[in-house]
């Protein structure tokens, strides 16, 4: 099945719209993408007629809530292939799923002068909870570094493991190189070592980015877990997944206390917690967003995802390559990226060339795009970002490259 890009577009209504005199040219997916009007729909539909709080409820509107939400359970677990619904607990995004963990999963399996491997190309959001976790246990945190390509040095990632690793924390795509980590090839390998120095090592995902441009079987990949949020899927704000493999979860504690995820609580007895996934899903959950998610995967599913990813690939690589041929620009990362390209040019602020962008109708990303270690790394301290969705044409990248040249010119 050929992919019909013109055709996917107008599912997303945002598009179409005129930003400072001009056709909005969307290139900031990965910070946020659009959504499209079938999952828009969705939510409203929901929220005008059918909106209840659930769990517990006997009316009908409670009942049928809790059994779409539930549904969405069972959706997003087969977008992932994960084995079990069960698997799947509901988040507010990826940060959220990480701290989750770090503040449930790693009390209780990590011991003062354990250590935690993480790498140089990581969102903070898989860099500070860490740090925080540290400094109150007595964590040691070891960094595998990044080669000039982008690529992670993955030597020194094995060389790190000892018999006090723990936990390795990895992002399967950069948000700032669009670097793809080769997940499954080291999650093998690092439980290879570690099945041979009689450890155990965990691992987690972080796929914020991974998620959205490739095709995620959590079961194949074999880790441990694997966290991604809807707002970069074409899904709502404040909604993500945390994946993680039922026999780990069914060990971990709740980290935050409320209602929906006890079985009984006597304050003379002592309290009992439900089984997983809701002991984690304390308070009345995002259902509007949940119900919205399940509507993207419902999106996803009706397309020939194959189709969306070697699209992707090709306009990557073409931009890519167009955007060398601009005279003094500098590019980060290397030509197998996905999603993302981050640039500067010369040395102009990027702040300044992302608001002369905007000038043209064209949006990107500027900053240092939550990633200090990887702007320490390249010896700046921000960078342009433009990302791309499965929305995003030849067009797009032209303009923007046009657009870039006519910068360049006035500023010189």
């Amino acid at each position: 099945m050929s992919f019909d890009v013109l055709s996917i577009k107008k599912d997303f209504p945002a598009l179409s719209q005129c930003i400072n005199n001009n056709h909005l040219v969307y290139l900031d997916s990965a910070a946020s993408a659009q959504k499209p009007l079938q999952v828009i729909k969705r939510e409203t539909e929901f929220t005008l007629y059918q909106y209840a709080a659930v769990h517990r409820g006997v009316h009908t509107l409670s009942a049928n809530a809790t059994t779409m939400m539930e549904n969405v359970r069972q959706k997003t677990a087969k977008f992932i292939n994960a084995s079990l619904s069960e698997e799947i607990i509901f988040v507010k995004g990826t940060t959220e799923g990480i701290n989750l963990v770090a503040n449930s999963f790693c009390r209780k399996f990590l011991s003062d002068g354990d250590n935690i491997i993480i790498t140089e190309m990581e969102h903070h959001a898989n860099i500070v909870p860490w740090y925080l976790l540290a400094k109150q246990m007595n964590i040691n945190i070891q960094v595998a570094h990044i080669y000039d390509d982008g690529k992670l040095n993955v030597d020194e990632l094995y060389n790190l493991i000892n018999s006090r690793t723990k936990l390795l924390c990895i992002t399967h795509i950069s948000n700032v190189l669009g670097t793809v980590n080769p997940i499954k090839k080291i999650i093998r390998e690092v439980k290879t070592i570690a099945k041979i120095k009689g450890i155990h090592i965990y691992v987690l995902i972080d796929g914020a980015q991974g998620i959205t441009h490739q095709t995620i079987d959590v079961r194949k990949i074999d880790c441990d877990f694997y966290i991604f949020s809807g707002h970069k899927l074409y899904g709502p704000t404040g909604i993500g997944i945390l994946y993680g493999k039922k026999a780990i979860l069914d060990e971990m504690p709740p980290w935050e206390g409320g209602g929906a995820m006890i079985q009984h609580v006597d304050l003379i007895k002592g309290i009992t917690f439900a089984d997983i996934p809701w002991r984690f899903e304390a308070g009345t959950p995002n259902i509007s967003s949940i119900i919205g998610l399940g509507a993207v995967f419902d999106y996803l599913s009706s397309l020939d995802l194959q189709s969306v990813f070697e699209y992707e690939s090709n306009l990557m690589t073409y931009a890519s390559q167009k955007i060398k041929e601009i005279p003094n620009i500098i590019v980060y990362g290397n030509d197998h990226r996905k999603g993302v390209l981050s640039f500067n040019l010369g040395t102009y602020h990027a702040y300044d060339l992302g608001l002369l962008l905007d000038n043209y109708g064209i949006a990107i990303r500027t900053g240092h795009h939550c990633a200090l270690p990887l702007m320490k790394h390249f010896c700046v301290s921000t960078m342009c970002r433009a990302s791309i969705g499965m929305y995003t044409t030849k067009e797009d990248i032209d303009y923007l490259i046009k657009t870039l040249n006519r910068i360049r010119i006035l500023l010189c």
